[in-house]
Order: structure tokens, then C-alpha cells, then sequence
């Protein structure tokens, strides 16, 4: 069976990334490849082994665009509230709490974030499918 190990993002400043992987989700650099033209800094919590890629190439000098292809990292947490509250605190700008709940069944209670590259994190409350 095939185990998900990480999902890969480029970005364009590191430092920018870190710190806002950090203050958002609580990842830290777990591990590093610097290589001459780009550097890999893989991101993790205490909750999961899974991580998160940032690649950074250097000669890279203007913002990536998505085109129409990308859509979302998910991450679940236990009181979407008191997150959605932090995240406005931090400044990081959160989109307002969406619920989901065709005909009156909750389905998933979220809200959207970007990073400062522009990718779109969806923070769901543990719930049902989003445990």
C-alpha cells in the first residue's frame, strides 16, 4: 500500500515561507537540501509525518503563477473558532467560516487562508469525513 510522505509547493522567498507555515500551522523545517540552484526545506508538526515541500529556486526572481490547474492543501483542526480567531490576530487574513451542509446535513465547517505565494490552505473542523 502507498503511503502519502509530501506535497510540494514552490515559493519564492524562503524565509517568508518558513515563517508563515510556522505562525499558521505550526510547521517547522524538519529537513534541508541545498543544492546550487534550488534548496528543498521540508515543513512538519508533532501531529502527522506527513510534510510539506517548499521548493525555492534561486534564480528565480518573479512570482509563480497557479494557471488553472491548482487547488488546495486541507488541514483539519478541533475548533475551527478559536483558529479562524488566531489566524486574524496573526494578521494572516483568513476568509470568513463557510459551512457546507446541503439539505440542513453539516457536511464540513472551513475556512480559506493563502500563503505568500498565493496558495489556498482550507482549514476544516474535525468532522465526519475531515477527521
Amino acid at each position: 500500500m502507498a503511503k502519502a510522505i509530501h506535497a510540494m509547493i514552490r515559493v519564492l522567498e524562503e524565509q517568508r515561507s518558513v515563517d508563515f507555515y510556522d505562525k499558521a500551522f505550526g510547521l517547522k523545517p524538519s529537513y534541508r537540501l541545498d543544492f546550487p540552484s534550488f534548496t528543498l526545506i521540508y515543513l512538519r508538526n508533532a501531529e502527522n509525518d506527513f510534510e510539506l515541500e517548499l521548493t525555492v529556486n534561486k534564480d528565480r526572481a518573479e512570482p509563480y503563477t497557479h494557471g488553472d490547474g491548482y487547488g488546495h492543501i486541507a488541514v483539519v483542526v478541533d475548533d475551527l473558532a478559536a483558529e479562524h480567531a488566531r489566524f486574524k490576530a496573526a494578521g494572516l487574513n483568513p476568509l470568513d467560516i463557510k459551512e457546507f451542509a446541503p439539505d440542513g446535513n453539516l457536511i464540513a465547517r472551513f475556512f480559506f487562508v493563502q500563503d505568500p505565494d498565493g496558495y489556498k490552505i482550507e482549514v476544516l473542523q474535525r468532522h465526519g469525513h475531515y477527521l
